[in-house]
């Protein structure tokens, strides 16, 4: 995603490439950015995640694709400074989303599981299909991702079932069901089942299906490419400059 996010900055001419961090010990500290992402040398390097007390107060935004624990200490060194802070991190716990929520009383933050027009959209209208069906349909949400992908069910699925859930009016931590195994017995109604495969580089396929009697209805997304996460979060970027401080969503950046 950093290689996706030079990329698309260096397209924008709204935007100027000012650092990067990575976590310590990594070998690409000190390599310029732009030739780690096939644009040449451009004379900023990646530096330490140890320097970016530094970097903060150089930029007016970050755009963050790292891990929780990274993404809450750029939380607060954002709130301090500030500035834009677009999060595409995922795997949250309950305490860091409180975290990042009492940083944006001061940062602008913008928090999505997927930066994409398409997910955004998606979701939305897995709300209103859930919402209009009702509980007489079995919601299954099911994601694929590369090998390399350490949190299940994706921050997406999950983005997903909240939408589902939202537009059935329930809390999704009290009806998702994440893992079946062995005699399982039936079905309950209202559950929202989610089903988790992992090989070789899928960026990101997403499937909702909402099946009832005699009838099913499949909801798609696939991701081909990492350039459509890093053109949305830069989108997102720019819109949160001008705005209060606040913890926002891509629905609030692409009005949906």
């Amino acid at each position: 995603m950093g290689r996706a996010i030079a990329q698309v900055i260096q397209e924008n001419p709204e935007c100027e490439i000012v650092g990067g961090t990575e976590s310590e010990g990594s070998s690409a500290i000190g390599a310029d950015i732009g030739e780690l992402a096939g644009l040449g040398r451009i004379g900023v390097p990646i530096t330490s995640d140890s320097d970016a007390v530094e970097l903060f107060t150089k930029v007016q935004g970050i755009l963050d694709f790292t891990t929780p624990a990274a993404s809450v200490a750029y939380a607060d060194l954002a709130a301090q400074a500030r500035i834009v802070h677009v999060i595409g991190t995922t795997g949250f716990s309950r305490e860091d989303e409180e975290s990042v929520f009492a940083a944006s009383r001061h940062a602008r933050v913008v928090k999505s599981a997927n930066m994409s027009l398409g997910i955004n959209l998606l979701a939305a209208l897995v709300k209103k299909a859930a919402q209009t069906l009702g509980p007489d349909f079995d919601i299954e949400i099911l994601e694929m991702h590369h090998r390399q992908k350490v949190d299940a069910p994706s921050g997406t699925a999950l983005l997903l079932g909240e939408a589902a859930a939202h537009g059935r009016k329930i809390a999704l931590e009290n009806h998702a069901v994440r893992v079946r195994d062995g005699h399982t017995g039936p079905r309950n109604t209202g559950d929202i089942g989610f089903a988790t495969l992992r090989g070789g580089d899928v960026v990101g396929d997403h499937t909702v299906m909402l099946a009832g009697g005699g009838e099913r209805i499949e909801l798609t997304h696939r991701a081909t490419n990492r350039g459509l996460f890093a053109r949305g979060a830069v989108q997102a970027a720019l819109w949160a400059d001008s705005q209060p401080p606040g913890l926002y969503s891509m629905n609030d950046v692409l009005g949906l």
